[in-house]
C-alpha cells in the first residue's frame, strides 16, 4: 500500500478518536458538561475538516497520474452519480427489510438520531455530517481499502471486507446490515466508473438528503432525544 494511502487511514483515526482526548482534558480541567459538549462537536467538526484537507492533501499527486482508460467520461459519470443516489437509497430499503424479516428490527438507527440531535443544536455539525465526513470516508474506504483490496484479490472480496469495516466504524450494530449494504452500493458504483467522484456524490447526495428529511419530520425518537440534549442530561457524539 503507497504511504499517502496508510497516512490518509492513520488520518482518519486520529480524527476518529481525537475526541477522547477532548473528554479527558474535560474531565481533568473539570469542564462543565454543558461547556465540555460545545468543545467535543467544535472540535469533531474542526478534526474531521483538518483530516480531509490532509487526505486531499496526501491525494495531490495522483492527479498527475495517466487516466484509468475503463474509468467512465463526463456525461457518464453524471449518470452514474445520479444514479447511484437511487442505488443507494434502494439499497438502504433491501437492508431494513431483510432486518425487519430476520432479526425483527424495527427501529430507527441510534446513531443517525444522536448525529441529527446534535445537528438541531448545533446547525454548523451538518457540514460534516452531509459533506466532510462522507467525502472522508469514500476516500478511505472506497478510494484506499476497496481498492487495494480490489488490486489484490477480487471485487467480492474487496468489497465485502471494506464493507465490513465501513459497517462496524459506525459503531451501530443492530443497523450493521443497512451500513453495509451502503458499503457494497458504493464499492459497485466505483468499480463500475473507475470515478471516486460517483461514490462521493451519491454518499454526500444521500446524507443531504437523510438530514433534510429529518429536519422536516421529527419522529417521536429524535423529539425525545432532543429534549435530553437540551437539559444536558446526555453528552452526545456520533460515529
Amino acid at each position: 500500500m503507497p504511504k499517502r494511502y496508510i497516512g490518509i487511514i492513520i488520518t482518519y483515526i486520529l480524527a476518529q478518536f481525537s475526541a477522547f482526548a477532548v473528554i479527558l482534558v474535560a474531565q481533568l480541567q473539570n469542564f462543565s458538561a454543558g461547556f465540555t459538549q460545545q468543545l467535543l462537536i467544535y472540535w469533531q467538526v474542526g478534526s474531521f475538516i483538518i483530516a480531509l484537507i490532509v487526505s486531499l492533501f496526501l491525494l495531490r499527486r495522483e492527479r498527475e497520474l495517466p487516466r484509468d482508460p475503463d474509468s467512465v467520461d463526463l456525461p457518464l459519470t453524471i449518470i452514474w452519480s445520479i444514479a447511484g443516489v437511487f442505488l443507494a437509497f434502494f439499497g438502504q430499503v433491501v437492508a431494513n427489510v431483510i432486518q425487519q424479516l430476520l432479526f425483527n428490527v424495527t427501529e430507527q438507527s441510534q446513531n443517525t438520531l444522536e448525529i441529527m440531535a446534535i445537528a438541531f443544536n448545533y446547525p454548523v455539525f451538518i457540514i460534516v455530517v452531509s459533506v466532510i465526513g462522507p467525502i472522508l470516508e469514500e476516500l478511505v474506504f472506497r478510494k484506499v481499502i476497496f481498492g487495494e483490496l480490489n488490486k489484490r484479490t477480487n471485487f467480492l472480496i474487496a468489497a465485502l471486507i471494506s464493507s465490513l469495516i465501513f459497517a462496524v466504524v459506525h459503531t451501530d450494530f443492530t443497523h450493521l446490515l443497512v451500513y453495509f449494504m451502503m458499503g457494497l452500493v458504493f464499492s459497485f458504483l466505483y468499480v463500475q466508473t473507475k470515478r471516486i467522484i460517483v461514490p462521493i456524490f451519491a454518499h454526500v447526495a444521500m446524507n443531504s438528503i437523510v438530514v433534510m428529511v429529518q429536519f422536516a419530520y421529527q419522529s417521536p425518537e429524535l423529539q425525545e432525544l432532543l429534549e435530553q440534549f437540551e437539559q444536558l442530561q446526555i453528552i452526545i457524539f456520533g460515529g
